[in-house]
């Protein structure tokens, strides 16, 4: 018997489930996903930090759904690049929030390391730069409090 190899057209969105924001104020929602595994291009396995920073509308994430989809990943063979981009795809179809910030910092591979981030605030991605704070390219200095 043989396994198939799933790839990033694999991962399954539906996972990833919400409920209702308890306030209609203004708020952000920071998460850090420690152990983010899946399988390089090289059928190897990658390790990375991720940090999520969220603000919502209508919907907020539902934590157990959300581990449940990063265990997901852990057999899907998927680049850094592309695997950010479908990650933030979902949150973003699933959850439609005010602004969605996803920072992938990967563990180093053959003496290189990566920081990957995507931002719903950026013009480039819809967004109406109304934000602003990443225009200073001010790290994620929450990421080592978290």
């Amino acid at each position: 018997m043989e396994n198939k190899i799933l790839t990033y057209k694999d991962i399954d969105k539906t996972l990833l489930k919400s409920i209702p924001n308890p306030s209609k104020e203004a708020y952000e929602i920071k998460i850090k996903i420690p152990e983010f595994t899946f399988l390089g291009v090289q059928n190897q396995p990658d390790f990375a930090d991720v940090f999520l920073t969220f603000y919502p509308k209508k919907r907020i994430i539902e934590l157990k759904s959300l581990k449940i989809y990063v265990q997901h990943l852990r057999n899907i063979v998927v680049s850094y690049e592309r695997l950010i981009n479908v990650f933030y795809d979902h949150l973003m179809e699933v959850y439609e929030p005010e602004r969605v910030r996803l920072t992938m910092i990967c563990n180093p591979r053959g003496g290189i390391s990566s920081k990957l981030t995507i931002d719903s605030d950026w013009k480039v991605r819809g967004g109406e730069e109304k934000f602003g704070d990443w225009k200073n390219n001010v790290e994620d200095t929450w990421s080592v409090t978290l």
